[in-house]
């Protein structure tokens, strides 16, 4: 009986890296090209149409001669049509590495497109950029342009919102869902199709980069000698792709032989697919401004792109690299400024939604195949009720107010409903919010959310139940005898125990051998689904199953801002060191506060949480994880107070007019000639809130069944993993240009230098956080002095606090000069 096939998945790179926009009076021109400009496709857009948007794609893919020749076409024929000889027809405009979408308010479209990008983190092979500037051009001719007087308003409150400010986007990695997802293989493949196909032929294969120096073609029909002799040359290694229904290439042209197969022994035939993800909306930010196009251009003219935070540091052990990310996807829906969006709307939307991702693999094998990755997945967001905060008053802390009774709760239900969905179970809360005041203000929300779960918890299997946990951070650290940090550490142990973590190769054949305690029946399910997989004691030298992270730790505080982030990194810290055991790293799932490596994962929490804090409430952190460490100096006093009064006067003068612009940007609010303009809007309430636009719900299941019921029958696997659909499925090789990550991410054709690349500029634990004058590399190692510990993990701890420098009263410390000292900060 013939084997059923092996099959590999590849993700589809995005193959218009590189774009050019040229206009003519009638018409605008945008060429878009991969990075060797050897495939080039043209979307031609309408300028005649004072208000709609005529944009054509032809789906037609040219070779560099045939689109130089269609640029010399479109120029001659504009110079014949204007009759002037001397005057260019046909200008170039911009250069761009890609369509953030196009958007319009009182008179035309317009289009916005990166004219800048900047390389911020690799994930094996997948490049990460941050967008660095923007341009935004108007399409209608100024001849057929009617103007509107609310228009340069508009313009203007749009553009508010920064894109060079925290704006991701990637060719060939899906950044709005997590690793773990991205890495499930897709579970609507047709039987028929794996048991009966057939691979196909096979064929052969950071500073800021301002868009400005390529697709400058020349017009003219003039041989380019070299560049053309090297076109030629690209050309016959690249395919050349046949429409597919779906606008996707399914067949390939080409001679060279795939590399031999070892005959040795018999293997099971592989089959090999590209696959396109469906973007996950919720974390689409541009998505709105897509929607003209989406169903119109072919997919590989639409980039996806994300808000939030991305960071990257190198984990350099004894010369053995392991890359440490830091990934946060901030929610558009329902998104907002601070007072202005609170608790959660009718949907079960909750303001200040953020899904932080850590992933930590070992950088010497890059393939997301044959490498090492683990994950950990924890999300922040407020409490899902109907609450607010009144501002119009000038008082530092608004009153907390219930604005809809839900007795039911059904908007909790349908928030929490959504993670099970997403994640699976269990679902644990950590719920900061203070249990006791001597004057209730943010107690009551304590009550109210604690109601609901139960609530919710009555109905659900007692194994899947939601699982709550409340710690009142601000009261332990007033009291001397206790230690936020190491009621953090112990909770955090806890959940990273029942979550577990994603891990995408089988562990180490020692850690069966000899099982770590901690370790031991840490994870339950295996990549294959095997409920027990974590419970083994042995497994087999050939097995290839990895770990599944099941169900997700939910933090909250009142904004979920400050004490969010000091626990969202007590439960970075823990996954970490059950990341780093699971790579083979250290010998047991711990690590100290006082190493180079979490002192590096500090940094990257503390900068994480100062970026979420200037996007929803308008300063940086006011109290930071040193300060609950209580490492703090005496001179971040004064810097919290200005913190303090930055985010009084962000919220209470700028905030109305950053979340119109919000509101504007997303699609909440868009713009007629018959409405109210948004900036005379007394509140948005109305656009955020469905039922008070007549929309009614309808309650397609009881109120106590407020789960789908295909999440029940996945539990604790997530149904959108086990159930996972993608947009696009076609046979490949594993050389095509289309799905060669090597190709796209080294890019042997162009001339690099090497201290110059990503990888050695990104921060090192040996160059940037080892001190100079120790012996001992590594970044595993208490740096302190000895007979002092900075923080204590156990539950017996001294309440002196630390110094802030570790090294600080070091014997010889002052023989070192001051610009070493510098470095050690």
């Amino acid at each position: 009986m013939e084997k059923p096939p092996n099959i590999q998945f590849f993700p589809i790179i995005n193959g218009l890296q590189k774009m050019a926009l040229y206009e003519t009076k009638a018409r605008l021109y945008l060429i878009g090209s991969n990075n060797t400009q050897t495939k080039f496709r043209v979307l031609k857009i309408d300028r005649t149409e004072p208000y709609e948007l005529s944009i054509t794609d032809d789906k037609v893919e040219y070779s560099q001669r045939q689109i130089k020749e269609l640029l010399s076409m479109i120029n001659e024929g504009n110079r014949s049509q204007s009759g002037q000889r001397q005057a260019t027809g046909l200008s170039r405009t911009v250069s761009a590495f890609g369509i953030v979408g196009f958007v319009r308010f009182l008179e035309g479209h317009y289009i916005i497109l990166v004219t800048k990008r900047r390389k911020v983190a690799m994930i094996g092979l997948h490049t990460i950029y941050k967008v660095e500037d923007t341009t935004m051009i108007y399409i209608p001719h100024e001849s057929v342009r009617k103007p509107h007087d609310d228009e340069p308003k508009y313009v203007r409150l749009f553009q508010n919102i920064d894109l060079s400010s925290n704006f991701y986007f990637s060719y060939s990695y899906d950044l709005t869902h997590s690793l773990q997802y991205n890495m499930a293989p897709p579970r609507d493949v047709p039987l028929e199709i794996l048991t009966t196909s057939k691979p196909p032929k096979s064929h052969a294969v950071s500073a800021v980069e301002k868009a400005e120096n390529f697709l400058n073609l020349s017009v003219s029909s003039s041989d380019e000698g070299t560049r053309k002799s090297r076109s030629q040359s690209k050309t016959s290694c690249d395919s050349n792709e046949s429409s597919a229904p779906n606008g996707e290439s399914s067949e390939v042209d080409g001679t060279t032989p795939s590399p031999p197969l070892n005959t040795e022994q018999p293997r099971r035939p592989t089959v090999y697919y590209g696959i396109r993800n469906k973007p996950k909306s919720k974390y689409v930010w541009n998505s709105y401004l897509l929607q003209p196009v989406e169903n119109l251009l072919h997919p590989a003219w639409i980039l996806p792109i994300t808000h939030g935070f991305i960071s990257q540091n190198n984990i350099s052990v004894y010369g053995r690299s392991f890359f440490l990310t830091l990934i946060a996807r901030r929610s558009c829906r329902y998104a907002g400024t601070r007072f202005l969006k609170r608790g959660a709307n009718h949907e079960g939307d909750v303001a200040n939604e953020v899904e932080t991702e850590q992933l930590l693999y070992d950088a010497h094998v890059s393939s997301l195949h044959s490498g090492r990755f683990t994950s950990f997945v924890q999300i922040r967001g407020s409490i899902p009720s109907h609450w607010s905060q009144d501002v119009s008053k000038m008082v530092p802390k608004p009153p907390i107010t219930f604005d809809v009774m839900d007795p039911y709760a059904e908007t909790a239900g349908k928030h929490f409903n959504e993670l099970l969905r997403r994640f699976g179970s269990p679902i644990i809360i950590l719920n900061l919010v203070k249990r006791r005041e001597g004057r209730p203000h943010e107690s009551i929300l304590n009550t109210e959310y604690c109601s609901l779960i139960n609530q919710l918890n009555i109905f659900l299997p007692p194994h899947h139940r939601i699982q709550y946990v409340a710690v009142d951070m601000a009261r332990i650290n007033k009291q001397k005898d206790e230690n936020v940090m190491s009621r953090l550490s112990e909770i955090a142990y806890r959940a990273v125990k029942k979550t577990g973590i994603f891990q995408s190769q089988a562990p180490y054949y020692c850690h069966h051998l000899n099982p770590n305690p901690h370790y031991c029946h840490m994870e339950r399910t295996s990549t294959q689904g095997e409920p027990e997989y974590g419970s083994r004691r042995s497994i087999s030298l050939d097995e290839r199953q990895g770990r599944l992270q099941t169900g997700v730790v939910r933090v909250n505080c009142v904004d979920c801002l400050d004490r969010t982030n000091t626990a969202q990194f007590s439960l970075g810290k823990c996954a970490l060191a059950f990341q780093l055991y699971a790579m083979g790293v250290l010998e047991k799932p711990s690590l100290e506060f006082d190493s180079d490596c979490v002192r590096m994962l500090e940094e990257m929490y503390e900068d994480h949480g100062d970026t979420l804090a200037l996007q929803y409430g308008g300063s940086q952190l006011v109290h930071r994880i040193k300060t609950y460490r209580r490492t703090a100096p005496w001179t971040s006093q004064g810097n919290d107070i200005m913190q303090t009064l930055s985010r009084y006067y962000s919220n209470t003068f700028s905030d109305t007019e950053k979340q119109n612009a919000i509101n504007l940007f997303l699609g909440v609010y868009v713009p007629r000639n018959n409405t109210t303009p948004i900036w005379e809007l007394s509140s948005d309430y109305i656009l955020h809130h469905s039922l008070t636009r007549g929309i009614r719900p309808c309650h397609s299941r009881s109120t106590s069944q407020w789960w789908d019921a295909e999440v029940m029958e996945s539990l604790p696997l997530a149904v959108e993993e086990t159930r996972k659909t993608v947009a696009l499925l076609m046979p490949v090789t594993p050389f095509e240009p289309k799905v060669d990550l090597y190709l796209d991410h080294h890019r042997p054709y162009e001339f690099c230098i090497l201290s110059e690349l990503f990888s050695h500029l990104m921060s090192h634990s040996v160059r940037d956080y080892m001190p100079h004058f120790t012996t001992d590399e590594s970044p595993f190692s208490v740096r302190r002095r000895p007979g002092k510990r900075q923080e204590e993990l156990s539950r017996s701890q001294s309440t002196s606090p630390a110094i802030k420098n570790p090294w600080h009263d070091w014997p010889g410390l002052h023989l070192f000069h001051s610009l070493q000292w510098d470095k050690l900060h």
